[in-house]
């Protein structure tokens, strides 16, 4: 399965959708409603890490299937958005199909 960039990329893209949700969803009500500031540490710690993997993904993809710009500043923009990432691995998905 992970075999292939795009199929690297849609992993990680998953895990840092998900890393995303939870501290936006999760971590970040816990601290501001319950001044409990301990889930925001890891959880952001976790989803920096997972970002840094997305992003890094995306370079291997973007030499490897030579990506335009415009598609790269896509999946960026789509890291950035709740429920970005997700969207993001529907078309992956297309277009791994294709290959």
């Amino acid at each position: 399965m992970l075999k292939t960039p795009l199929a690297r990329l849609r992993l990680i893209g998953i895990l840092e959708g998900i890393s995303y949700l939870v501290l936006l969803g999760i971590a970040m009500p816990l601290k501001y409603y319950l001044a409990m500031p301990e889930p925001v540490k890891l959880v952001g710690w976790i989803h920096g890490l997972l970002f840094v993997l997305f992003m890094l993904a995306i370079a291997h993809v973007t030499i490897v299937h030579r990506w335009s710009i415009l598609r790269v500043l896509a999946a960026v923009v789509a890291s950035l958005l709740p429920f970005g990432t997700f969207v993001l691995d529907a078309r992956l998905r297309k277009e791994e199909k294709k290959l």
